[in-house]
């Protein structure tokens, strides 16, 4: 997985993440890292671009959710608390959709994976990135 990061400007700055490749457990750490240095950096307005990535576990579900949370200035949930982790992103999953972190472009199969977790119930999804940008 590679990760390309740039900004675009809309009515609020916001910070494009380009994801290449598969997101699994093999590299999740590797985006929850680059998160954290958004976020620490002072990024609340994150667009996680998806079109190049063909493959997302759960893992890769765990670390989309960690972003979230540190986009709106809470904690990750520790990835190595095993289930405890995934019981976080139900309970905050439960609350609604959430503003700070959005999607363009998932492939179809990433897709199915968001909706099969009920992601796309808590992140909004773009097919376009001037739309994207400009819903923040």
């Amino acid at each position: 997985m590679n990760l390309n990061i740039s900004q675009a400007q809309g009515r609020v700055p916001v910070t494009v993440v380009d994801v290449h490749g598969d997101v699994d457990g093999s590299n999740y750490t590797d985006l929850i890292t680059k998160g954290q240095e958004i976020t620490k950096s002072g990024a609340c307005n994150i667009l996680m671009d998806l079109s190049d990535v063909r493959y997302m576990s759960s893992a890769g579900l765990l670390a989309l959710h960690s972003i979230a949370m540190m986009a709106r200035g809470g904690q990750a949930p520790d990835p190595e608390s095993g289930w405890e982790a995934f019981r976080a992103v139900a309970r905050d999953q439960s609350g609604g959709g959430q503003q700070n972190v959005k999607l363009l472009n998932p492939q179809a199969r990433v897709r199915k994976v968001l909706e099969t977790a009920g992601f796309d119930r808590f992140f909004e999804i773009h097919s376009d990135l001037t739309a994207a940008v400009a819903s923040f």
